[in-house]
């Protein structure tokens, strides 16, 4: 499974990203997918997950109403569209993707075998 993730870069607060995460190898849908992310010092976080074969969404409470998770099967990709960024946004993102994830551990970074490299994203002025 390779997952390639794009889509970073620098923007002002307020504005919009909207990042993807192409697979190759393999059907997406069949996969639970996250966007993670993370900074210098710190653990990475769960932003943003969505279950395998169209199934539910799960958020991090930082970014609901904010950002959105979705799937274009006909792309063989997930997005993640960012709104309203903030400058705590600022991280590098990272795509991952699991076959076996469920529900309740969509957030869990250890229920991910495979992951894309990162995207930097910045927000600022």
């Amino acid at each position: 499974v390779q997952l390639q993730a794009s889509g970073g870069g620098l923007v002002q607060p307020g504005g919009s990203l909207r990042l993807s995460c192409a697979a190759s190898g393999v059907t997406l849908d069949a996969y639970g997918v996250g966007w993670f992310r993370q900074v210098p010092g710190k653990e990475r976080e769960a932003v943003a997950c969505i279950s395998k074969s169209g199934g539910p969404t799960d958020y991090a409470d930082s970014v609901k109403g904010r950002f959105s998770i979705f799937r274009d099967n006909a792309k063989n990709t997930v997005y993640l569209q960012m709104n309203s960024l903030k400058p705590e946004d600022t991280a590098v993102y990272y795509c991952a993707a699991s076959r076996t994830v469920i529900l309740s551990n969509l957030r869990n970074v250890a229920a991910y075998a495979y992951w894309g490299q990162g995207t930097q994203v910045t927000v600022s002025s």
